[in-house]
Formats: C-alpha cells, structure tokens, sequence
C-alpha cells in the first residue's frame, strides 16, 4: 500500500470509484455527484484543491449548508493494485488545537470493495510520521458511536479516547466518539 499525491494521471481511477458509488464524505449524501461535477468543470482544479497548504480563501460548506473558515489541508490517495481510497488532513498553522467545526484532523475513506484489508490503518500509521513537521503535537480522530471499522482504524493507531461529545452546529443532531493521537 502507498499514499499517492491526487494526480491527473490517477484521477480516471479516482473518478470510476465515485461513479461506481464510493462516498468519500460519509457526512454528505451528495458528495460523489459533486465531485464529479467539479471534475468534469475544471479537473486541474479539482486536483488542486485537494492539496491546499496555505489558508484557502474559500469556505467549507458544513452539512447543514452554514459556511464556516476553511482550513489549510491536504489529501492522499490510498493505492493497492489501483485506487482504494483517501486520507486527508487539516490543521490550523501554529496549534494542535482545531475550530469547533472541524470534527477532526484527520478524514478516510475507503471504496467498499476494498475495505477489511487493513488499508485505512496502513494509510493512518503511515501518514502520522509526517504531521510533526505541519507544527503538530497531537491529532484528534471523529468516529460516530457504531462505526466499528473506523474506532478500529483509530485503535491500530494508538489512538485514546478523549470524549463522547454531542456534533456542534452545522451538523446532524447526534453524538461522537473524540480521540487523540499523541505525535511527540
């Protein structure tokens, strides 16, 4: 398994799993149609969004359709014989700490048909190494209470559980698990 930067030469692989259903965004029932949409507009774009490392200047769109800062981030794409899905990152520059509407530093993903492999775990222990140098002492993880893959991924990864907390607004009336992730 290797974590690939978003490619223009990968993306036709990234593109059959969105139209073969994969939901990158388990908190956005539209997001697969949306990112096709913005693919078939402007693809370097797309691309190019996926790897923001300064302060955008366009916000984020939380479920409930309110806007909120967006934050620097940046996404990998998980590769096994093809594409099996993301991993991303945000962060706000000079803390560990995040803004109340960003769940979490870290978001995967992995196409159905490739998950129970061990590859969101692989991708997770693998990209950790790296976020020290974004000024990173800590990570947090956002699972919901049942997703039992996801706080096995979380797990693998050393990651304790900080609280069970309520979603603040701008999301689903519901609650989550908060873990962290010490990196130094």
């Amino acid at each position: 398994m290797k974590l690939i930067e978003p490619t223009h030469t990968a993306l036709s692989a990234y593109r059959r799993a969105l139209e073969d259903g994969w939901q990158p965004d388990d908190r956005r029932a539209d997001g697969a149609t949306q990112q096709l949409r913005e693919i078939d507009e402007n693809a370097a774009q797309f691309l190019a969004r996926l790897n923001e490392r300064s302060v955008p200047d366009r916000p984020v769109r939380l479920p409930d359709g309110s806007t909120r800062p967006r934050l620097p981030s940046f996404h990998y794409w998980i590769w096994e014989e093809g594409f099996c899905g993301r991993i991303s990152v945000r962060w706000q520059p000079g803390t560990s700490e995040l803004p109340p509407h960003v769940l979490g530093h870290i978001g995967y993903s992995v196409v159905p048909w490739r998950r129970n492999q061990g590859l969101a775990s692989a991708a997770l222990l693998k990209l950790l190494p790296e976020l020290p140098t974004l000024g990173l002492h800590h990570i947090d993880l956002v699972t919901d209470l049942t997703n039992a893959p996801s706080l096995r991924v979380i797990e693998k990864a050393g990651g304790k559980l900080v609280e069970r907390f309520h979603l603040p607004e701008g999301y689903e009336d519901a609650e989550a698990l908060r873990f962290r992730i010490a990196l130094t």
